[in-house]
């Protein structure tokens, strides 16, 4: 998904479980990036009414729906993960109604960069759509602590970790590796760091991805 010289760059942002990916988004967010969110993206669409709805009434039954049409989103998760196959045809039905939403909101934005949050983007293959890729990266037994510090049961939290891609996966894929393991005010300076680079990118026109030629730190 190239820029093609517009001035535009589409930046994927992802990273694993309690790495502190959202956290990162809001302080891309705050230095003029439009950010968007999967995460919103699919809550919308699971609203009544919603294309993400209909999909999983006509995959699974209407009893993943709440009575008033909504998902019941974690009826839903608790058999999706449980069950590969099941969480494949359901991302096949939904990651292209939440890419088609993110085209027509990139399209729409008016700043050099267009932000996109989401966990899967280097396990779905999805980061090779977009013109660069920052990853947040922190140590696993952190990245338990915060989990299970936010309310997650130890055990899920680990099961959680380990059935996402390593953070060595993300790391070759990623253009920018930004390490969250300090002070918030450490995190802000590497976020401005890398958000001044995917400027000068957008600015130059660059949107051939480089994998793994990024600045990390």
């Amino acid at each position: 998904m190239s820029s093609g010289g517009t001035g535009k760059l589409r930046v994927g942002l992802t990273g694993g479980i309690a790495s502190g990916k959202s956290t990162v988004g809001r302080l891309m967010a705050e230095a003029g990036c439009t950010v968007t969110d999967a995460d919103r993206l699919v809550a919308e669409l699971y609203r009544p009414g919603g294309e993400g709805a209909a999909a999983v009434a006509r995959l699974f039954g209407d009893e993943m729906l709440r009575q008033d049409g909504s998902v019941a989103s974690e009826r839903l998760a608790r058999v999706v993960f449980a069950d590969p196959l099941a969480r494949r045809r359901l991302e096949a039905e939904i990651h292209p109604l939440v890419g088609k939403r993110f085209a027509e909101l990139a399209a729409a934005a008016t700043g050099p960069l267009i932000v996109f949050e989401a966990t899967l983007l280097v396990d779905t293959g999805g980061y090779r759509n977009f013109d660069a890729l920052v990853t947040v990266e922190a140590d696993p037994e952190l990245r338990v602590r915060r989990a299970v510090a936010r309310g997650l049961d130890e055990e899920e939290a680990r099961a959680r970790l380990a059935a996402q891609t390593s953070c060595e996966a993300r790391t070759a894929a990623a253009d920018f590796v930004i390490l969250n393991e300090g002070t918030l005010d450490q995190l802000r300076e590497r976020v401005l760091e890398v958000v001044a680079q995917l400027e000068r990118r957008a600015a130059e026109g660059v949107g051939d991805r480089g994998q793994g030629s990024g600045v990390r730190g």
